[in-house]
């Protein structure tokens, strides 16, 4: 983790950010960048939508999708965009049940970049004939923040 703050000016830059990246090997080796906030001290939330999220069901290793939709009021730092898609990306070959994607995710984001609140939602397409949607966050969010609907339509199959 590459974690700058107002105090740390030295801090090296985000290390994906201009490069050429590979896609990390699993969840575990991706690393995420953090970047000063360039609006510390304002209250905002900042969305993030992932439409393609990918995964392996851990029983079969078929492949999983789902739109990943993830809202944060941001503190001092935010999370560098391409270190997330990548980190996201890495999930291609990872086996694991939806809830420990949905919510491993979320509190890998909330506990390393510590926003004063932060919320997922996972609407995972149907598998035997049944969508799951998983949702985590990190409490209440903070007083006067606005927080639109994360705009996914429920699953309604072919109808």
């Amino acid at each position: 983790m590459t974690c700058m703050t107002e105090d740390d000016s030295a801090s090296p830059a985000p290390r994906f950010l201009g490069q050429d990246s590979p896609l990390p090997a699993s969840p575990e080796e991706a690393v995420l960048d953090y970047v000063p906030n360039p609006r510390a001290g304002e209250l905002y939330l900042t969305r993030f939508a992932a439409p393609e999220f990918t995964s392996l069901c851990p029983v079969t290793a078929q492949p999983d999708f789902a739109h990943l939709v993830i809202d944060y009021a941001p503190d001092k730092t935010i999370v560098e965009s391409k270190s997330l898609k990548l980190f996201l990306g890495s999930f291609r070959n990872h086996a694991a049940f939806h809830e420990d994607c949905t919510v491993g995710i979320g509190q890998r984001l909330f506990d390393e970049m510590q926003p004063k609140w932060l919320r997922i939602g996972g609407y995972w397409y149907p598998r035997g004939g049944i969508p799951i949607d998983v949702f985590w966050q990190s409490g209440e969010p903070p007083a006067g923040l606005w927080i639109p609907d994360q705009g996914v339509a429920p699953y309604r199959g072919r109808g």
